[in-house]
Formats: structure tokens, sequence, C-alpha cells
């Protein structure tokens, strides 16, 4: 079961210079993993000491252009997920953010927040429930995204009033990746280590119904670009 300080939508946001919008979201306690598949194991309770805002749809083209003055994406569209972004791309557009607005507080999420967000208060296979039948109403995937991104936004949030954490693209977090979470840190930090490899959460696109859990993890080398991956941004409080 899932702890946290205040449940149900939230009504506490946030919007930056070049509109990007944010959900504030709780401190709490969560259980972090699932047995369904070795890299998510062994299941274990993160605290989450802080709350922290974190964006209400995956970082968009317009947005992306607005401070990189390009625009990476294959699939074109103002409002679609910026995608064909490296880890380091992100990385470059994190600085520039902050410059930007004079703070030093807009990061990648650690896989605990990304993956506490996501939950929204649940301890179920997705957001929504165990079932996937329910999944079209919350992400584009391979079943009903016509091999494309989609603009953001267009799918139910979740509980927390976040969208597209279950499909449209995969997403970028900060930590290095682990084969599992042997080791892992309880207090939600970010959990680096050896090697350029770090950590995809959510489903993307092109993806089963399986790879959209609120648990599913992969890992490529920080350098790699794919158009099923992007990103979505968090602003500490």
């Amino acid at each position: 079961m899932i702890k946290s300080k205040t449940s149900g939508v939230h009504s506490g946001g946030s919007t930056n210079s070049i509109g990007m919008k944010f959900v504030l979201i709780p401190a709490g306690e969560f259980e972090m993993g699932s047995e369904e598949a070795l890299t998510e194991q062994p299941v274990h309770r993160v605290r989450i000491p802080n709350p922290f805002y974190l964006g209400t749809y995956p970082v968009t083209q317009r947005e992306w252009r607005a401070l990189m003055g390009n625009d990476p994406a294959y699939f074109k569209g103002d409002d679609r997920p910026v995608e064909s972004v490296s880890w380091n791309d992100v990385q470059e557009f994190i600085k520039h953010l902050n410059a930007r607005e004079g703070t030093t507080t807009y990061r990648l999420p650690t896989e605990a927040e990304w993956e506490y967000a996501c939950r929204a208060g649940t301890a179920t296979r997705y957001s929504f429930g165990e079932s996937a039948s329910n999944l079209g109403e919350y992400a584009w995937y391979n079943a009903n995204s016509d091999s494309q991104t989609h603009p953001v936004g267009e799918k139910k949030p979740n509980l927390w009033g976040l969208h597209d954490m279950h499909g449209n693209i995969y997403e970028w977090v900060q930590d290095t990746w682990h084969s599992s979470y042997t080791g892992a840190p309880r207090d939600g930090s970010t959990w680096e280590g050896s090697g350029a490899v770090r950590v995809m959460r959510d489903g993307g696109w092109c993806s089963d119904a399986g790879n959209c859990r609120v648990t599913y993890r992969f890992g490529y080398d920080q350098s790699y670009r794919n158009f099923n991956l992007g990103f979505r941004l968090l602003k500490d409080v």
C-alpha cells in the first residue's frame, strides 16, 4: 500500500517561462518493483522524503525548440513529445532551462520518483488497476497508436493528474542502469553506478501492454537516440 500526504487529483501546480506545466507530487512511501521480471526485483519499500513537481506531460517539441532552437523528433508536431533525444541531450536541455530561469531546480526524476508518481497512490500493475483492458483509455501503445506518437494529454491522466505515463514514449530517468534492485537506495535518491547505461521507464507507441506496466524498466547507453524515447522533467520544490 502506498502512503502519501494527500490523495486524489492534485490541485497544486506550476507553469514555467516556456509554458511547461507541472503537478505537485506529495512526499510519501511505496513498494517499488514487482515479481513479474527479475529486473524489477526485489520489491522494496522506498520513502520519498520531499514533495516535488513533475511535468504534467512529456516535454513537447514546442518546448524543446523554444530552448534548443531545433527539433530532433522523427514524428513532427508541436504538441507531440520530443523524441530521438539521448540522455546526454536531455542534460543539455536541463542546463539551458535552469540558466534561463536562474535556478538549479530542474532535473530528470530518479527512477524511484518516476515510479512513485506513475503509481499515484496505487499498488497495481497499472495506475488504473490490474488489468490492461482499459489501457487504451490511458495510453498510446501498439494496439492503438497507428505506429506513431500523438499529442500529449489526449489520454486520461492518472489519479495525480499526470498524462502519458503508460505510453506514447519511453522516458529517460536520471539513474544508472542496474539489472536488479539489489542494493537500491530506499530514500528515492539517484542510484549511480559504473558505466554509461541509463534507465528508461514507461511504455511507448510501439510497446505491448506488458511494457506499459508501472514497473517496467530497461536501460540504454546515455548517447542512444530513438524515435520512441523522450523524457519529462522534475522541478524541486
